[in-house]
């Protein structure tokens, strides 16, 4: 069902803020991490991670849905469609993996959260977990760029299905079109 002109523009704008908003609030998160991880000052570790087990729940799981369903609305919604263009389908196939990382990375960030909240962490405890937030925030940030650059500049590739899908559109309207000068 196409989307009206109105329609498509707030669903635009809204999966725009909500990738933007994902995007930055990984960034902060990742600043986040690096603080907690090479900071010697144990507040400053305890606040980081308490910060990150919030923003986690309740900033970039709420904007990492709301992308992923406003993408679906779009590509759904417009002629771009979900399985024409190689550029939708990259998205779609970097977004639903990247959103079911995101839910089962929140557990270690709980555990580290739980931690800091009942004490300060010194430099040597949990230093695995530690690094491997940051490693996982970096990694998170550059799916998220790569997501954009692909919105940005949409590189030309069409899938089968896209070229069968206009093909038949195009004969349907050659179609209609004989009709109605017949």
């Amino acid at each position: 069902m196409p989307l009206t002109p109105r329609l498509r523009k707030a669903s635009l704008a809204a999966h725009v803020a909500t990738s933007v908003g994902w995007l930055g609030a990984v960034a902060v998160f990742l600043a986040l991490a690096i603080a907690g991880l090479t900071s010697q000052d144990g507040q400053m570790v305890r606040a980081a991670y308490l910060v990150m087990g919030l923003t986690g729940w309740f900033v970039i799981v709420p904007l990492c849905f709301a992308s992923l369903l406003t993408g679906l609305a779009l590509s759904l919604g417009t002629t771009w469609g979900l399985f024409r263009h190689y550029w939708v389908l990259a998205k779609l196939l970097m977004t639903v993996p990247a959103t079911f990382v995101l839910l089962v990375h929140m557990q270690p960030i709980d555990h580290i959260a739980g931690v800091a909240a009942k004490a300060s962490l010194s430099g040597a405890e949990l230093h695995g977990l530690r690094i491997q937030l940051v490693v996982q925030a970096g990694a998170a940030l550059l799916v998220l760029l790569v997501a954009t650059v692909l919105s940005v500049y949409k590189p030309k590739g069409m899938t089968r299905y896209g070229w069968r899908r206009q093909n038949e559109q195009r004969t349907a309207s050659a179609v209609m079109a004989e009709m109605t000068t017949a």
